[in-house]
C-alpha cells in the first residue's frame, strides 16, 4: 500500500515537474518574448563595441603620445602653418627654360593627398 502512494506521489510530483517547465519555455517562445530578448541581446552587443572603441580610441591617444614622445614632436606644441609650393609661372616657354621663374605668393596650395 506505501509502494503505490510513493509511486503515485512521485509521478504526480514528476508531472507537475514537466507541466511547468513546458509552459515557461513556452513562455519564452511568445513573439513578444524572441523580440525582448533581441532587443536586449543587440543593447549588449551595442554596450560592448562602443567599449572596445573607447578602449582602442585611448590606446591610439597612448600610443600617439609614446611616438611624439620618441619623435620629439611634443617639444612644441604649436603646429607648423600649412605648407606652400611656390607655383611654375604658366607660360609656353616654361618648359624649354632652364630657370623657370616661380610665383612666390600663390595661391596654389600643395596638398599630397589630394589624387588619391
Amino acid at each position: 500500500m506505501f509502494r503505490r502512494t510513493f509511486w503515485f506521489t512521485a509521478g504526480a510530483a514528476a508531472g507537475v515537474w514537466a507541466t511547468t517547465k513546458v509552459n515557461r519555455k513556452l513562455r519564452q517562445l511568445t513573439p513578444e518574448s524572441l523580440a525582448a530578448q533581441a532587443a536586449n541581446k543587440a543593447l549588449e552587443a551595442g554596450h560592448r563595441i562602443k567599449d572596445f572603441a573607447l578602449d582602442v580610441r585611448d590606446g591610439m591617444v597612448q600610443r600617439e603620445a609614446e611616438l611624439g614622445e620618441v619623435l620629439g614632436l611634443n617639444t612644441d606644441p604649436e603646429l607648423p602653418s600649412p605648407r606652400r609650393v611656390a607655383a611654375i609661372e604658366n607660360s609656353d616657354t616654361t618648359k624649354y627654360r632652364k630657370n623657370p621663374t616661380y610665383v612666390e605668393r600663390s595661391t596654389y596650395s600643395y596638398n599630397r593627398n589630394e589624387d588619391h
